[in-house]
């Protein structure tokens, strides 16, 4: 019996660029806008509708899914995840998009490396420790850490 493989390539489509974007690949970019001045480093993916404001620097490693929109001038570190679906049912939502949640990051937020961020809003000028879980909105300027992210301290 033959065997069916199926081969999907790594690539940017259909992305809308500002000026002055640099990509270090290889990556996964697709349907996505990136401002002006954006970074974004190797092996990332970015999904379908993301926005990445002006001047914002994505390390490698990183996923950045479906409903995600981040600010202006963020840093995000190497292997942040950012998830859109809560297993609300007790698994994964099969690619229901009506289960799917939205993120928002603010502008001159600072997320370092491995942080896991659920669908949240997170104000302008936070920061978020490496290794972070944040779970919870983050109304609040500060230094965020732990998991969950708790405030250590205002900003």
């Amino acid at each position: 019996m033959k065997k069916q493989v199926r081969s999907l390539q790594v690539g940017i489509r259909e992305v809308t660029f500002g000026e002055n974007v640099s990509i270090v690949e290889p990556c996964n970019l697709y349907e996505c806008v990136l401002g002006d001045g954006v970074f974004v480093g190797p092996f990332v993916e970015i999904q379908r509708g993301v926005k990445i404001g002006k001047n914002t620097k994505v390390q490698s490693h990183c996923f950045i899914c479906e409903l995600v929109e981040i600010g202006n001038s963020c840093f995000i570190g190497h292997g942040v995840m950012f998830i859109n679906d809560l297993f609300a049912k007790g698994g994964p939502a099969g690619g229901d998009r009506l289960a799917w949640k939205k993120t928002t990051i603010g502008d001159y937020v600072s997320i370092g490396s491995n942080a896991t961020i659920l669908p949240v809003n997170i104000c302008d000028g936070a920061v978020i420790g490496a290794g972070s879980v944040v779970t919870k909105d983050i109304c609040i300027k500060g230094i965020y850490a732990g998991n969950p992210a708790k405030l250590l301290r205002r900003l």
